[in-house]
């Protein structure tokens, strides 16, 4: 198998797991990811959620970096909206003199949150000062590394500490306009499988970015539910949905419960929306299902990275998921 495995912890809550054993069980979930020989382990971005205690990838990164060893660890990602691309720079240089060669900064589009909490986190923006996405990605991007910019208006500006080997950018996203934005800004794109499952849409985006990166392809994000037989994956897959809120103007958001989409819908401020529930576009099976689907995955497309997001609430059975996988890989490779 010529493709590496990585996982994404939103890490989960629950009425029955509060947030500090739900953040202790995110250092164990990386300590077997890096013993199971996964490539990489990032942490999503979540502001003012019942539902997940990721609010700060950032800390958490730093975190995770103390407690492994080889792993690459990163966000997943930062949402740029929010933040001044110099600070999240220096940061993430931080960071990778910290950890040299081990850290990712993952960066996405959306807002990660609920509309008053996207209030309160650009409460100092103005609208007439405001970049748009791709420009912030742009400067952020060049202050990455640590060395002063040649020209523009923060011409001489380092975003200090230089580290040893800059932090490695990724462009969450699932679109050709995103497959182009991540090949202009030299990045790699983290394809949202998890969020659209539209397999024509992945066969267009990836041949986008091929085309803009001289043949470089994108890292695929998926859902998998593994459990020890298929019956248990799919009793499991069929409690797990994703609530969309579509605006008539096509914006779409995806929620995890019900209550927070209408919570979402009601902060928007706006009426012309619709609220669907729809079954999460995962991946189903045992082990050797899954990696049976990766590797088709992988023929067809070139995939060489998968960043799964294992939605079982039980840390349990994603410590006996990702052992499942990494037994298959080596029953295969043998």
């Amino acid at each position: 198998m010529a493709y590496k495995l990585s996982l994404l912890d939103k890490i989960a809550l629950s009425d029955t797991l509060p947030a500090q054993q739900a953040l202790a069980n995110t250092i164990t979930y990386a300590q077997a990811a890096e013993r199971a020989g996964f490539h990489r382990f990032w942490v999503a971005e979540h502001h003012h959620s019942k539902d997940w205690a990721s609010s700060a990838p950032e800390a958490l990164v730093s975190w995770l970096l103390a407690v492994t060893e080889k792993i690459r660890i990163g966000s997943g990602g930062v949402m740029l909206q929010h933040y001044s691309p110099y600070k999240v720079a220096e940061v993430f240089n931080v960071l990778a003199a910290l950890a040299p060669d081990r850290v990712d900064l993952g960066v996405g589009k959306t807002p990660g949150g609920l509309p008053l909490a996207s209030e309160a986190l650009q409460l100092e923006f103005s609208d007439e000062k405001r970049l748009p996405f791709a420009e912030k990605a742009a400067l952020l991007s060049r202050f990455l590394g640590g060395t002063p910019l040649e020209d523009g208006r923060f011409q001489g500006l380092a975003a200090t500490p230089a580290p040893p080997v800059a932090p490695m950018g990724f462009l969450l996203g699932g679109s050709v306009d995103s497959a182009l934005l991540a090949a202009r800004l030299g990045w790699q794109l983290s394809y949202a499988g998890h969020l659209n499952g539209n397999e024509e849409n992945l066969r267009k985006t990836i041949a986008a970015y091929k085309q803009a990166t001289n043949g470089a392809v994108p890292q695929l994000a998926l859902a998998a539910v593994i459990a020890p037989t298929r019956e248990e994956a799919l009793a499991i897959a069929e409690t797990i949905y994703v609530y969309k809120v579509i605006f008539s103007d096509g914006k779409v958001f995806s929620l995890a419960t019900q209550e927070t989409a209408e919570e979402f819908a009601r902060q928007s401020g706006r009426h012309d929306y619709r609220i669907e529930q729809q079954r999460g576009s995962m991946v189903v099976g045992t082990a050797r299902d899954v990696s049976r689907e990766l590797h088709g995955l992988h023929q067809r497309y070139g995939i060489e990275d998968f960043m799964l997001e294992l939605p079982m609430r039980a840390l349990e059975q994603r410590l006996q998921a990702i052992e499942a996988l990494a037994d298959v890989r080596l029953q295969l490779a043998a």
